[in-house]
């Protein structure tokens, strides 16, 4: 009874959050005079990655570093196949032309350098210090560039600022606000899911693999379709993109930045776990591409590989003798057809918009 009271609670909690966030942040790219993508790429990103950086710090003091790389990872492929698959199926997303220009581009070259880092085995401490680095400087350049696009659109509708940029740390406090009650609802139904699951006898490795993993997911899902339901559908794009972006520059490069001896990484999450995050983030340029929207059937498809992910997971991590056939085959058939669906998609789109 109190688990299930816990668990409706943590998803009042995580509706409610999800709703006052929404709110402060649409005001304050008002009142600060940023595009609603700017404040889901800046505050809204870096905000709803606070369970993934909490857990990750509190990981490598721990002793235990390599939690951080697993939910890291995890919590990237989930950004993209699961919440923007459902944020999609919700409502077709637009998809605004600075992502394609710029965000999506620092993704996946993150990505990559992640990966490049992560190729001896470990992510030193200075590297870890590094990303950090990064992190401020693409902040910076973000709110540099918006804030010249929008003095220079004022200019041209010769539109004085509004009055509500006085009171634009209200806003904020009711972002904050939101976030809080967000991360307390993500926590609640977390706790409450995994004492359901392990109540039914489902193993922790299955628990981790699963309910902690989209747990930590959780306020970017929220925020998402709850941004998206609201028709902000870039600043739900917006936060997927910057979250993945600040999980690899801030989380991680905080987490390897206060390990002991760095971060280190099994040969698993390289050979694995690290291409398919990357491979994901490269799976958004074309369908980002083509005609600058995420299409309910793209979501539909984002959707049905996390499914399928999660699946080999847990098979593979049950020891499951299907798990190689599974993979062989996703890899070997689901995977090329796709590539070739988007590539379709792309091309089709290019030519549209050049024959127009």
């Amino acid at each position: 009874m109190q688990t299930a009271l816990l668990l409706i609670v943590g998803l009042v909690l995580l509706l409610g959050g999800a709703e006052l966030m929404i709110r402060g942040a649409t005001r304050l790219a008002v009142a600060t005079g940023l595009s609603p993508l700017v404040v889901g790429l800046t505050v809204m990103a870096f905000g709803t990655s606070a369970p993934e950086l909490a857990i990750g710090v509190d990981a490598a003091l721990s002793g235990v570093p390599a939690i951080a790389v697993g939910n890291v990872v995890g919590s990237n492929i989930a950004n993209v196949l699961l919440i923007l698959g459902l944020s999609a199926l919700v409502a077709p997303l637009l998809v605004a032309r600075q992502l394609i220009r710029l965000d999506v581009p620092v993704m996946l070259a993150v990505s990559v350098l992640v990966m490049a880092l992560a190729y001896d085995g470990r992510i030193g401490r200075v590297e870890g210090a590094a990303l950090v680095l990064g992190a401020v400087a693409y902040t910076v350049v973000l709110i540099r560039l918006a804030r010249r696009e929008s003095a220079a659109a004022r200019a041209a509708e010769d539109v004085p600022d509004p009055s509500v940029r006085a009171v634009w740390w209200r806003d904020l406090a009711l972002v904050c606000v939101g976030l809080l009650v967000l991360v307390l609802g993500a926590r609640a139904l977390v706790t409450a899911a995994v004492s359901i699951a392990l109540g039914l006898g489902i193993s922790e490795l299955v628990v981790g693999l699963t309910v902690v993993a989209v747990g930590t997911s959780l306020p970017e899902i929220a925020a998402s379709a709850v941004a998206t339901m609201r028709g902000q559908g870039e600043m739900a794009v917006g936060n997927v993109v910057g979250s993945n972006i600040y999980n690899l520059l801030v989380v991680l490069g905080a987490s390897a930045a206060v390990a002991t001896g760095g971060m280190p990484v099994s040969a698993a999450a390289r050979t694995f776990d690290l291409p398919v995050m990357t491979g994901v983030a490269f799976a958004c340029l074309p369908i980002f591409f083509s005609g600058h929207r995420i299409a309910r059937w793209e979501g539909g498809l984002f959707l049905g590989y996390y499914i399928a992910y999660t699946a080999y997971l847990l098979l593979d991590g049950t020891g499951h003798d299907a798990a190689p056939l599974f993979g062989r085959v996703m890899m070997g058939f689901v995977v090329p057809l796709t590539v070739v669906t988007l590539a379709v998609v792309t091309v089709r789109a290019w030519r549209a918009r050049h024959a127009g």
